[in-house]
């Protein structure tokens, strides 16, 4: 029996299963191959999402407080003075092979958009295309990954819609509350402003390398699987003049957006970027995916004298990445401190200055 790279084994040893594949029973399962592209770097390219909207009338709502006009990590719409709704959805291929791993960072990185616009998630049901052969302790541990991580930002799973697919698919639709006046938007960025990451960068990088034998992707799928919700909850109370997440596009190519929506200029400091363990190593031995060319063509970045590796992790497709926020510079010792009394990972990247654009120097 095959499934893509699900095979049945012949005999009890069967020569051993493939790296990284998950065994249930007698078949072996290889999640990753059976889709032609995995996580965030399944999306649509920056440039061409660009083009699709731009004939596109968006919806007139008095309430409809963000929409696409212009597009952000969610909607938002208001239902009173005190309280507003976030709406998004998101879900690709499979990144990793372990199905557990697969549904807690599809899930993730779809809870994570909340958090990007100063929300708290609420409610979530499961968008899930999955090839029907798959065995059903696979599809249970994709469901049971994305249920405990919904617990985790304080939801609830309540449903979803599951259809036949040759390629494996998983997400969510999320929606979460948030204060009309606490929306975090990727406009607002103000020249003096300090720019912070909350997690390293490298996610496509690593697990690219790691396919080679270059890297270990065990630290990589821990912070994909970490949930933003911390780092939001430090963040509220010091008023950050823009916040988006660091995903599909990478970090350049969402500084990018950050720096036209906010009519400012992004200054990225290269020997700041923090790295995944093994990410540079990757990028040194020619590790790229189709993501950061596209990427590479979207933002347009002013580079100074800067390592090609730097210029590579810069543009790589993050799946379930961190915050990218860009708060007043005097709140940034305070921010520091904070993060650091509660072991959060956080790394000041650059600065807003007056100008258009984004450098990395």
């Amino acid at each position: 029996m095959r499934i893509g790279s699900a095979v049945r084994r012949s005999s009890p040893d069967g020569g051993g299963p493939p790296a990284a594949a998950v065994v249930y029973g007698d078949l072996v399962v290889k999640l990753t191959e059976l889709a032609t592209a995995g996580g965030c770097a399944a999306k649509y390219s920056a440039a061409r999402l660009e083009e699709l909207l731009r004939g596109f009338v968006p919806a007139e709502a008095e309430n409809l407080l963000v929409g696409l006009d212009p597009a952000d990590d969610a909607a938002v719409y208001r239902l009173d003075d005190e309280r507003a709704l976030v709406f998004t959805i998101d879900f690709f291929p499979p990144i990793v092979d372990d199905p557990g791993d697969f549904g807690a960072i599809a899930a993730t990185n779809a809870l994570n958009d909340v958090f990007a616009m100063g929300g708290k998630p609420l409610l979530a049901l499961s968008v899930a295309a999955l090839p029907e052969e798959l065995p059903t302790d696979v599809v249970r541990a994709i469901f049971d990954g994305a249920d405990a991580q919904v617990r985790e930002a304080g939801a609830l799973l309540a449903g979803g819609h599951t259809i036949r697919d040759s390629e494996p698919k998983y997400g969510l639709a999320v929606v979460g509350t948030v204060a009309p006046d606490g929306v975090w938007p990727k406009a607002g960025a103000l020249p003096g402003d300090a720019l912070y990451v909350t997690k390293p960068l490298g996610t496509a990088l690593v697990l690219g390398g790691a396919k080679r034998g270059l890297a270990d992707a065990a630290a990589a799928v821990r912070w994909m699987r970490t949930l933003n919700r911390a780092a939001a909850d430090l963040l509220r109370p010091l008023a950050p003049s823009a916040v988006t997440d660091v995903t599909g596009f990478g970090l350049a190519g969402h500084a990018y957006e950050m720096a036209t929506r906010s009519g400012v200029r992004i200054l990225l400091d290269a020997e700041r970027l923090p790295a995944l363990d093994g990410a540079l190593e990757a990028a040194r031995a020619g590790v790229t995916t189709v993501g950061t060319r596209s990427n590479r063509e979207y933002a347009a970045l002013e580079v100074g004298d800067v390592a090609p590796e730097l210029v590579e992790l810069a543009h790589d497709p993050q799946t379930s990445g961190g915050l990218l926020v860009s708060l007043p510079a005097e709140r940034g010792m305070s921010l520091e401190a904070q993060f650091a009394a509660a072991g959060l990972f956080l790394a000041r990247v650059g600065r807003v200055e007056d100008g258009v654009g984004v450098g990395l120097q």
